[in-house]
């Protein structure tokens, strides 16, 4: 398969990692022959054989492209690749910035590995370190909790509004006919019409069987009103994408090359979601009850329109009418201008008053943050693909001495509650159990307990659902002084559980929670949120129980939730 292929007029068209297309239109630059030059080093560096394998990235190297081409022929490079020396590439960089300045050594390289056409010292120059050095990035800083709020509210809005609008047009095209010059042309024709032939330009066919010699601004207005009603505009997609990123937590590229194929439905209310992010694999992800609702939503919305869009744009998940030529299908906008003019038609502020900036890395970024608030989520970075320094950097910088502080409280919990967890489980016998003090004197004095403390943990009164709990108020998963919130998985991993032979019967029925929850859930989802509880009571726990006393409780086990202590949303049944 062809990685990118240069087209005429110039062009280069991209075969993207997620198996769409992307044209980089190169027409019209002052210097023909270096952009043909560049475009083929562009080329070279496509996905698979380089790196440039989503959408963005491919947009972003071709922003370089442009730029050089301009700014050499501004300085009076008139020639070719082949024609650039030192002094001309170097006069050129310690003008630009680092990441222009490593695309276009790529390019250069690219083109030389096709051609071989550069100068020696040119190739010996560009094999060298940039010019420009690379600034430290800055972490993504999350929005405030009433700037995300208004944000959230906004884009919501506009898709309610634009969903009401849409279905009333729907209603109108099943009322209209086909418009006739000799009658009066309906609002219900208009929408008939469209929703026929799609997002028609006003061509002379289509002004003279509207307008019936009668156009003019009022009719031209009304027939762009119900052809956005009728069919996504860039407008609504925005804030369609914009709410499923904050409903999803998906990386920006991953959520732009979504196609119908990457949508897996597991039952009726979920939605497993494969996608490619730019720098790694593919990915999948468990998509939350919310994304999964705004998802149907927009499949809904963008029926219509894919019914009539070509075979290129007809499997793209996110689909609307070029605003260019209204007769094109156009899938999410590779720059940020339509964001900031979608943000001022809001009229959104942040919490300083200046104008609102949609930073889809910054909405990550509150996604994870707000998840954190929840409780750990299980996972040792919020993406894979980060080590933890760059997560740090990127996520979870702290930015005031109250973060901080905040911070180095979270750390030291976490590194004594790991402490504790890498003690091994207290597993009793009926024998060990009459004589616990004497044989676990370090457990009996680790736990606190006196005499008549060590009478209820072994006479079954401080019993909990899957051991004997030595402090139920001791507040190592919840408020102090009250009883303790955690499921009961979570008591596997507690310090405070002494595991006995009459809690065999329910140790069992938690092992066949889990297997029926590793057969439902994606593994990855399965080791992040009932790995090491898992992995605990079947090499731990149960193998420390005696033949008999595990015999005996798989006869109380009848393979359901029934008498497991579970929500309704974490039954298997």
């Amino acid at each position: 398969m062809t990685a990118a292929v240069i087209d005429s007029p110039l062009a280069v068209r991209f075969m993207l990692q997620n198996g769409q297309t992307w044209t980089a239109e190169l027409e019209g630059l002052p210097n023909p022959r270096l952009a043909r030059d560049l475009a083929i080093g562009l080329a070279e560096n496509a996905h698979p054989h380089g790196g440039i394998g989503a959408r963005n990235t491919a947009n972003f190297y071709a922003i370089s492209l442009r730029q050089m081409v301009i700014s050499l022929a501004a300085s009076g490079f008139a020639g070719s690749a082949g024609d650039l020396t030192r002094t001309v590439l170097m006069q050129y960089w310690l003008t630009t910035w680092y990441d222009r300045e490593v695309q276009t050594r790529l390019l250069l390289k690219g083109f030389d590995a096709v051609t071989g056409a550069l100068r020696p010292e040119v190739r010996e120059y560009i094999a060298g370190n940039p010019i420009q050095t690379e600034k430290a990035t800055r972490p993504h800083r999350a929005y405030t909790d009433a700037e995300w709020s208004r944000l959230e509210a906004a884009c919501r809005a506009v898709v309610k509004n634009s969903r009401a609008r849409h279905k009333e047009a729907l209603a109108q095209a099943e009322l209209g006919t086909e418009p006739r010059v000799e009658d009066r042309v309906t609002e219900a024709d208009i929408a008939w019409l469209l929703r026929k032939e799609g997002p028609m330009a006003y061509n002379p066919d289509f002004v003279d069987r509207v307008g019936g010699g009668k156009w003019n601004l009022t009719r031209s207005r009304l027939v762009q009103q119900v052809r956005d009603d009728l069919f996504p505009s860039t407008h609504t997609l925005i804030a369609y994408q914009t709410l499923f990123g904050m409903y999803s937590g998906i990386v920006s590229d991953g959520i732009d090359g979504l196609g119908l194929d990457d949508i897996e439905w597991a039952g009726d209310t979920t939605i497993l979601l494969s996608y490619v992010k730019g720098r790694s694999s593919k990915e999948s992800s468990n998509l939350p009850k919310r994304a999964v609702r705004l998802l149907e939503q927009w499949l809904e919305h963008s029926a219509p329109l894919r019914i009539l869009a070509g075979e290129r744009m007809r499997d793209a998940l996110w689909i609307a009418q070029d605003p260019r030529t209204a007769t094109r299908v156009t899938g999410p906008p590779a720059t940020g201008k339509p964001r900031q003019t979608f943000v001022q038609q809001l009229g959104l502020k942040d919490d300083q008053g200046a104008a609102f900036t949609i930073h889809r890395g910054r909405i990550r970024a509150t996604y994870e943050e707000q998840l954190a608030r929840r409780g750990w989520t299980g996972r040792t970075t919020i993406d894979p693909n980060h080590t933890p320094r760059t997560e740090g950097d990127h996520y979870v910088t702290p930015t005031n001495p109250e973060q901080l502080d905040a911070v180095e409280s979270i750390i030291e919990d976490g590194q004594s509650d790991l402490l504790r967890k890498a003690r091994p489980p207290v597993v009793l016998t009926s024998e060990q159990a009459a004589t616990f003090v004497e044989g676990f004197p370090g457990e009996a004095e680790r736990l606190g307990l006196d005499a008549e403390a060590i009478a209820e943990l072994v006479g079954g009164e401080r019993d909990v659902f899957t051991s004997a709990c030595a402090d139920q108020l001791a507040g190592l998963h919840g408020p102090a002084g009250k009883p303790c919130p955690a499921r009961p998985w979570v008591c596997l991993l507690c310090p405070l559980a002494v595991f006995m032979p009459r809690h065999v019967g329910n140790l069992l029925r938690l092992e066949s929670f889990f297997l029926r929850q590793f057969r439902q859930m994606p593994t990855e989802h399965f080791v992040r949120v009932f790995g090491p509880y898992a992995d605990r009571l079947s090499s731990e726990i149960l193998p420390k129980f005696t033949e008999e006393a595990r015999s005996r409780g798989l006869r109380e086990v009848v393979g359901d939730d029934t008498d497991l202590p579970l929500r309704p949303e974490e039954s298997t049944s």
